[in-house]
């Protein structure tokens, strides 16, 4: 199989997902579906997995990890979003739940958030980091102000982790795209439910835990 050239290695996304699967450890209590363990542990597994069947160079693409990869961002995604929903709930029906735990829970909540979506847009750009190198000239899902041909500096440039990590974190904060365009329908729809997630933490959960605090 031939080598083919990336700067985009798989280690800072398989970190990030690292880093938000430890995130749910630090959730309250009421946040968290069964025992705190629980989803951890197979998320734990399903990334271990991905390490293993991740080509130690990049060549043609095993087509276990990319499954095993969406699969493991997917139940991150899923498990964010039901604490959200608890944490909604539990404000809506007006428990008085102490307000630095709330502003702490929508604090993770956000965060991870944010760092799965930086995994989600990588995996799904082009068919992944595998599929961008092979095939750089398949049509983006993403135009990044890099890839304008006006820009000569940038002749065959192609994203890495680094630049959706920055294209979620400012869809986590203007709540649309600012300088990098969503192209097609699937990354359209990833970056409105980014937005409306991190929309309704920071506006609802968020501002309701200052209003305790006062």
């Amino acid at each position: 199989m031939r080598r083919l050239e990336t700067n985009d290695p798989f280690w800072p996304a398989q970190l990030m997902l690292a880093v938000a699967i430890g995130l749910y450890f630090a959730l309250p209590a009421k946040l968290r579906v069964g025992p705190v363990w629980i989803i951890p542990v197979a998320e734990a597994a399903l990334l271990v997995g991905l390490i293993v069947v991740t080509p130690g160079e990049v060549r043609d693409d095993h087509r276990w990890r990319r499954r095993v990869a969406m699969f493991l961002t997917g139940l991150v995604s899923a498990a964010d979003i039901v604490a959200l929903l608890l944490l909604a709930h539990l404000l809506l029906q007006g428990h008085q739940t102490n307000g630095r735990a709330l502003l702490g829970g929508g604090a993770i909540i956000w965060v991870t958030n944010l760092i799965i979506f930086a995994v989600w847009y990588w995996e799904l750009d082009r068919g992944g980091p595998i599929a961008r190198a092979r095939r750089p000239e398949t049509q983006p899902d993403f135009f990044f102000p890099s890839m304008d041909p006006d820009v000569p500096a940038f002749e065959g440039w192609v994203p890495s982790f680094p630049d959706y990590f920055y294209v979620s974190v400012t869809n986590s904060t203007a709540f649309s795209p600012t300088d990098t365009m969503p192209l097609t329908i699937r990354a359209k729809t990833l970056m409105g439910i980014q937005s409306i997630v991190a929309l309704v933490t920071l506006l609802l959960i968020v501002a309701r835990a200052v209003n305790i605090l006062h």
